[in-house]
């Protein structure tokens, strides 16, 4: 099941936060490349960009199993989710209290609090 159908949707525009925090959801126990790309429903070269990326800063490891390359939140990349879903939940009990600020909320399964803390 894709956790984007469950409980909301994506927001029409994602910032480049939200997307690097998206990879590391669907990474944090590994996958393949072309499930990132799927589900993150992102193009082979902003795919592309952003796994060269992620994996220069250490967000995340490429590991081989099975003759297949892996891809997997590191320890760095899980501490970055966690503190993403911090920082949004800060902003949605604000605009909770406050009413609509304009800060774009991420969806609930980027909210959910990280086992690895």
């Amino acid at each position: 099941m894709n956790s984007w159908t469950t409980n909301s949707a994506p927001p029409k525009r994602r910032d480049k936060l939200y997307i690097v925090a998206e990879i590391l959801e669907i990474a944090k126990d590994g996958t393949l490349k072309t499930q990132i790309m799927y589900r993150a429903n992102l193009s082979f070269t902003q795919l592309n960009n952003y796994l060269e990326f992620m994996l220069r800063i250490e967000l995340l490891e490429k590991v081989e199993e099975n003759a297949k390359e892996i891809y997997r939140a590191t320890e760095k990349g899980l501490d970055f989710l966690q503190r993403y879903r911090e920082i949004s939940e800060l902003l949605r009990s604000a605009d909770e209290n406050n009413g609509r600020n304009g800060v774009k909320i991420p969806p609930p399964h980027l909210l959910k609090r990280n086992q690895y803390a």
